[in-house]
C-alpha cells in the first residue's frame, strides 16, 4: 500500500517501531533523564532525541534525493545495497554475544533536551543508517519528492514521540530491567536483528 510516495506503509511504521525498541544511547539517554528528573525531564529528553533524529535524517535525505533525481536508474542499486547493509547490520545483532546496552550514558540533572540532543547527533551511524533505511521504502514510480520525505519524517517522529513518551512512564522499571538482566537486551537485539534481515530479504524479493 503506497501512502505519500512511501511503499508498504504499514512496514514502514512498523519498522520504525522496531528500531525504536533497540536499546542505544538514545534510549538511556531518555532513561536515565526520566530517572533523574521525572516525567518532565524524560519529555525534555524525548524532545531532544527527536530534534537529532530530525537533523540526521535529512541530512540522509539530501543525499537519497540528490542521488534520485540525478541517477534514477542507479536507484535499485542503492536499495539492494541498502538491503545488504540492514541485513549486515541484522546478522551483526543476531550474532552478537554482548549486549549492546550494557553501557548507559552518562546524564546530568540539568537541560536534559540539550543533552539528549548532542547524544544523538554524536552517533554519525545514524545517518549511514537512513541512506539505507529509506530507499527500502521509496516507490521509485510514485514518489512525490519533498512531499514523501516530509510524510516519512512526521511519522518517524510521530511514533517516536508516542513510544519515547510511554518509555517515560516506565523509566524507573525498564531502566533497572535493562541494566540488570541482559537476557532482556540480548532478546531485544536478537529480534531486531531477524527483523533487519527480513526487510532486507523482502526488498531483495521486489
Amino acid at each position: 500500500m503506497s501512502f505519500f510516495g512511501i511503499a508498504d506503509y504499514p512496514a514502514f511504521c512498523g519498522a520504525v517501531v522496531i528500531f525504536l525498541a533497540l536499546p542505544g544511547p538514545g534510549t538511556f539517554a531518555l532513561l536515565t533523564s526520566t530517572a533523574k528528573g521525572g516525567f518532565k525531564a524524560g519529555a525534555a529528553a524525548t524532545a531532544g532525541l527527536i530534534l537529532g533524529d530530525q537533523v540526521l535524517l535529512w541530512l540522509a535525505v539530501a543525499g537519497v534525493a540528490a542521488l534520485l533525481a540525478a541517477y534514477p536508474a542507479v536507484f535499485s542499486l542503492v536499495r539492494w545495497a541498502g538491503a545488504a547493509y540492514l541485513g549486515w547490520i541484522g546478522w551483526k545483532l543476531l550474532t552478537s554475544r554482548s549486549p549492546g546496552a550494557a553501557s548507559p550514558v552518562h546524564i546530568e540533572p540539568r537541560d536534559y533536551a540539550r543533552q539528549a540532543l548532542m547524544i544523538t547527533l554524536l552517533n554519525p551511524k545514524a545517518i549511514v543508517f537512513y541512506m539505507a533505511f529509506f530507499p527500502l521504502f521509496i516507490d521509485p514510480v510514485q514518489h512525490r519528492g519533498g512531499i514523501t520525505f516530509v510524510a516519512m519524517a512526521l511519522t518517524i517522529a510521530g511514533i517516536t514521540a508516542v513510544w519515547c513518551l510511554g518509555l517515560c512512564a516506565l523509566a524507573r522499571t525498564l531502566a533497572e530491567r535493562l541494566r540488570q538482566h541482559h537476557g532482556l537486551t540480548r532478546w531485544l537485539e536478537r529480534a531486531a536483528g531477524a527483523c533487519l534481515i527480513g526487510f532486507g530479504w523482502r526488498l531483495l524479493r521486489d
